[in-house]
């Protein structure tokens, strides 16, 4: 153990190796997708970090947190084992749990609902091969939200494999990879279960997923794509802590009181059953000329008995997605253009009742809820003598709602939001191979989504408003040699009518727009290549260090008397500082050695409580055993290396100061995955 104390100080927690075989190409030579505007990631104009198998590599099987965690501007929360948000610069400062103002894409298809939510924890982290996470509006491309984007991938070759593990507080994960072309179908199978009891009461978590897929490439000319997700996901919620009760027993659930009984007592949870299907088709019509459409539905089955009410919410959502692309290039300059709609509706019925100990009481109140959003977008790329590169896009963005109050009163109403024109500006310059500067201006818009506008405090807030802003960046990329790429990019977002999350006495949550914020901010990341010492001991190695720096403030925000104007921005570290070591021995195991600094985090907007800061360290050990044609991958992750008492996802503005959802300690998982 001294040792691996001794080589974290000597690499100041910053490097990270890794010897795997995509590791040999630094993320300036890779080309990300953007959906469907490929470009190299040294002349994209835009925000973007790349999640490849390198760092998919590092998670344990129930979530993708350590991989998100080592992108630079992008934080991933865990409030308790299956509730999970992801913050994009600061963008969980309106999400109790869940994935809100960050648009996600599975593929060709929308994880995102019309309002904006996203179930983000109904996807296996194994289906997952790479991401793309764009920080900062995207509005010209990927529609309303501020926080920015994430472009999730699966399997596109072939590979047939499975996955057993089994681990600390009786974590039990099995998942199953069928992927093969035949013809002109690629073929993808996916199955995953997963389970465990977790580390506090009241928190056991299982997920059931299966995922079908199928690309025809039916000419030379058009592809067919279809897909089905269903997923089946139960887990329990411990509750929020006070900081008394968290060091008394961190493991607790929330304890009952004289007046309200605990997250034990009523069998608080959240059951999702969920199904999404589509179909999308690309078309060549000339070679200058193509068009593409999707057309996807899904259903939402979701309870959740919580400590005042027992809730059912049942969803169906219908997207479309259709855009023309056109190229064209005059030899030195080359140009392209995309017009398209994207559009998309959420119906929602949902049933409170009282909850007698995890069951159905009588009712309390049915209300009914729909959203209706699309944006209308153009956008011009400009390519000049591979030097210059310029990305201009423009969106109508329109957003609706109706809702209607079914019991035990009737009411009912609509409310329609202003037309949002949405423009995006991108530029970079590439001052030598390997070599760019870029600098970027767009508006973002995010309007409530259905939680928001019909929150659990179960009363309709219709004085809430889309929040919006105007972000600005500079950012510089630079590879040294064949072996090392840095990035820094700067960023000033000015956000308006900012949407925050309140709790009131009972630990209902509800939302109010907090004026305006300044959010100012420095992402850095540095990694190498894969070093090959043709040593037999110490065979390879791959560093990797990502920081964030930020500066984020309320601004002209008063709550009733109180001033809070000048405040750091709720629930947002001003520092963090992921580091990853990958070490390969005896040119067969692999020793990948990580570290997550997070600064303190200020806890409601009054900044009178804030968190400890923290170090968290992790380890794992990989091993291949080939028999013939079969490779079997022995793997050992120690999760929380030093056993630090901290927390993962706090509850921001929380009522009674349960602020507190405190993580596992050191754990342990074991495992084998299976190539055959």
């Amino acid at each position: 153990m001294n040792k691996i104390y001794l080589l974290t100080f000597t690499f100041c927690s910053t490097i990270i190796f890794s010897q795997k075989r995509d590791s040999v190409t630094l993320i300036s030579e890779v080309r990300i997708d953007a959906y469907k505007k490929p470009t190299s990631f040294i002349a994209s104009t835009k925000s973007v970090s790349v999640v490849s198998e390198n760092l998919l590599s590092q998670n344990p099987p129930e979530r993708l947190l350590e991989s998100v965690n080592q992108i630079a501007g992008a934080r991933m929360e865990e409030r308790s084992p299956g509730s999970y948000r992801i913050s994009l610069r600061g963008s969980t400062l309106r999400s109790p749990f869940g994935v809100r103002n960050v648009k996600v894409y599975l593929d060709d298809f929308i994880l995102s609902d019309a309002s904006g939510n996203t179930y983000f924890n109904v996807i296996s982290p194994e289906l997952i091969t790479r991401m793309e996470i764009f920080k900062g509006p995207e509005s010209g491309d990927f529609g309303a939200a501020t926080g920015g984007t994430v472009l999730l991938q699966t399997q596109n070759s072939e590979q047939t494999s499975a996955n057993l593990s089994v681990g600390s507080y009786g974590t039990f994960n099995e998942s199953v990879n069928f992927s093969k072309q035949f013809r002109k179908h690629f073929f993808q199978i996916f199955q995953n279960y997963y389970r465990t009891d977790s580390y506090r009461e009241q928190s056991a978590v299982e997920r059931k997923q299966i995922f079908i897929k199928d690309n025809f490439q039916y000419s030379k000319n058009a592809e067919l794509k279809a897909m089905i997700l269903l997923s089946d996901l139960d887990y329990q919620t411990p509750g929020g802590l006070t900081l008394e009760q968290m060091q008394l027993d961190r493991r607790q659930a929330r304890p009952k009181t004289a007046t309200v009984p605990g997250a034990k007592q009523q069998d608080a949870g959240i059951r999702n059953k969920m199904i999404l299907a589509g179909i999308s088709h690309e078309f060549k019509i000339l070679p200058e000329l193509s068009h593409f459409v999707l057309v996807q539905g899904s259903y939402v089955d979701f309870e959740n008995p919580f400590i005042t009410n027992f809730e059912n919410r049942f969803e169906t959502n219908y997207a479309v997605r259709s855009h023309l692309n056109y190229n064209q290039n005059w030899g030195k300059v080359s140009a392209e253009w995309r017009l398209g709609f994207e559009g998309g509706m959420n119906n929602i019925f949902i049933k409170n009742f009282d909850n007698n100990k995890g069951v159905e009481g009588n009712p309390q109140n049915f209300d009914k809820l729909k959203n209706n959003s699309g944006f209308f977008f153009v956008s011009q790329k400009f390519n000049f003598n591979e030097k210059l590169f310029s990305d201009i896009s423009l969106s109508l963005n329109s957003n609706s709602y109706k809702w209607e109050k079914i019991f035990p009163a009737t009411e009912n109403g609509k409310t329609k939001f202003k037309d949002q024109f949405l423009p995006n500006f991108g530029l970079t310059y590439l001052i030598g191979k390997g070599f760019s500067v870029r600098g970027k201006v767009g508006k973002g818009n995010s309007a409530p989504t259905n939680e928001e506008i019909r929150s659990s405090n179960q009363e309709f807030n219709l004085n809430l408003v889309p929040e919006y802003g105007w972000n600005k960046e500079i950012g510089i990329r630079k590879q040294f040699g064949a072996y090392l790429f840095a990035e820094a990019s700067y960023f000033d977002l000015r956000m308006k009518d900012a949407i925050v999350r309140r709790q009131n006495e009972r630990g209902q949550e509800f939302f109010v727009n907090s004026g305006e914020t300044v959010q100012k901010g420095i992402e850095v990341l540095l990694e190498s290549k894969n070093f090959n010492f043709k040593n037999d001991f110490l065979s390879n190695f791959k560093f990797r260090f990502s920081g964030s720096f930020y500066h984020f403030k309320f601004q002209n925000y008063q709550q009733g008397a109180t001033d809070f104007s000048g405040n750091d921005l709720t629930g947002v570290p001003k520092n963090t500082i992921n580091s990853l070591l990958n070490f390969t021995f005896f040119n067969k195991l692999s020793v990948d050695y990580s570290h997550f600094y997070t600064s303190e985090i200020p806890l409601n907007d009054a900044n009178t409580v804030w968190s400890d800061p923290n170090i968290i360290g992790n380890i794992q050990f990989r091993y291949p055993v080939q028999f013939e044609n079969t490779i079997l991958n022995l793997f050992v992750q120690i999760q929380n290396l030093y056993n630090t008492d901290y927390v993962l996802g706090f509850d921001i503005n929380a009522f009674g100061n349960r602020y507190y959802n405190p993580a596992s300690k050191r754990n342990f998982v074991f495992g084998v995955k299976v190539n055959f």
